[in-house]
Formats: C-alpha cells, structure tokens, sequence
C-alpha cells in the first residue's frame, strides 16, 4: 500500500465516521425536547394535552416539569397519577395560571415520563398552534422550554423551543350536535313530565272511580236495611 493510498483510506474512515456521529446526534438532539401531544384538540371542549420527555438537564435527573398556562387556555385540570405531585398556582378568580409537577423519585435521563392536564381552549385559539412555555427541573440545573418561533421562522432553528398543540376550531356539526342533545334532552324531561302527569290524573281517577263503587254499595246496603226496618214495624203492628 503507497503513503498516498493510506492517506486516502485514513481521509474515508475519518468522513465515515463523522457522517456516523451525524447520523446519530441529529435523532438524539431531535428528541431532547419537551413535547405536547393532544389528539383532535378542539377550541370550545375539553382537551387532554400530554408533555413528555426522555431525557434530563445535560444528563441530570429531572425533578419537576412547570406548565404555564398561555392566555388561550381558559382553564386546565391536571391529571394525577404516582409518579408526580400536583401543585397549582391559581389566579383571584379561583383559575390555574401555571402547574407544577414534582416527580416522587427523580426521573433519570434517558428515561421517558409524561404529565398531563385536560385542557379547554377558548375560542380565540381555532386554527392556531398554542405554545405552553415548560420549565424542566432537574437535580442539577435547569431548562426553560420556552422559546416561540417569530413569524416565517423554523421552528427547528430554536435550541429550546416551547411544545406546541395544533387547535382546530370547533366544526359546525360539533355545534348542532350539542344543540340536538340539549334539544333533545328537553324533549325527554318534557315527555317524561307528560307521562307523570298522566299517570297521576289515571290513579285520581282510579281513586274517584273506586270511591263511587264505595258509595253506590253503602247506599245500597242503607236502603235495604231502611226496608228491612219497616217490614218488621209492619209485622210488629199487625201482630
């Protein structure tokens, strides 16, 4: 083998395995990230956001996720389970501005965890990609997960972008279906206090009924007891 042929082979195992280390650093950088994930979120209902994540803070363990709240949220029940402990912080009308989740045992990198909170979405949010700004706690150090992309943007460019949940706005036929369901609840109570009333005024009348049957045997049983009376008066004058 000539110097010139080693150098060669040295130059390709050397672009091999930078393109190697590439390779693999993409996907790893790609998922140290806080995600959200809400299937058919929708502005006007109630909708179950899901952040998760599987690593910590440059390898640390995380021991709190915060969640706040953007001013698109009208308000947010947060989800419990072993894993965490809930703490809300809550404005003066009594609603959550921002959820703290506080891992029992803290959750090594490399590990995947997830919290949760049913969310519902006011009517400004349809057709908008809502960001929640997340604080990853860890044993060491911190990372705030709260970067918006400007508008034209590549969301990728971000070195901690804030997780995102696509709302779509809520489909006319979502509407008619919740106005046919309280129309039709009506109907049942309605229908269901027709029939009440129907079946009080058919035992009034049962009650009447069974009441004139009562008297016309009373009556009945006084006159043949008035006629047995005075047969025996008769009987009495005669003898």
């Amino acid at each position: 083998m000539t110097l010139r042929s080693a150098r060669r082979s040295a130059l390709t195992l050397t672009a091999v395995a930078l393109g190697g280390a590439l390779a693999l650093a993409v996907p790893m950088a790609a998922s140290a990230h806080v995600h959200a994930t809400a299937d058919g979120a929708t502005a006007g209902s109630t909708s179950r956001v899901e952040f998760s994540f599987s690593h910590g803070c440059d390898g640390s363990p995380t021991t709190a996720l915060v969640v706040d709240l953007p001013d698109t949220v009208e308000t947010a029940t947060p989800v419990v389970d072993g894993v965490w402990t809930v703490e809300r912080e809550l404005a003066d009308n009594g609603l959550p501005t921002s959820v703290t989740y506080t891992a029992v045992t803290p959750i090594e990198d490399g590990l995947a965890a997830s919290v949760a909170m049913d969310v519902v979405f006011g009517s400004e949010a349809a057709d908008t990609e809502v960001a929640f700004p997340v604080t990853q706690e860890c044993a060491s150090g911190e990372t705030a997960w709260v970067e918006v992309p400007e508008e034209g943007q590549d969301p990728h460019e971000l070195e901690a972008p804030a997780p995102t949940v696509a709302v779509a706005a809520a489909s006319a036929s979502d509407a008619d279906s919740d106005g046919h369901a309280h129309a039709d609840e009506h109907a049942d109570t309605d229908e269901h206090a027709a029939a009440d009333a129907d079946e009080s005024a058919a035992t009034a009348a049962a009650a009447t009924d069974d009441t004139g049957v009562w008297a016309t045997w009373l009556a009945g049983g006084a006159l043949a007891v008035s006629v047995a009376a005075l047969a025996v008066a008769l009987i009495r004058r005669r003898a």
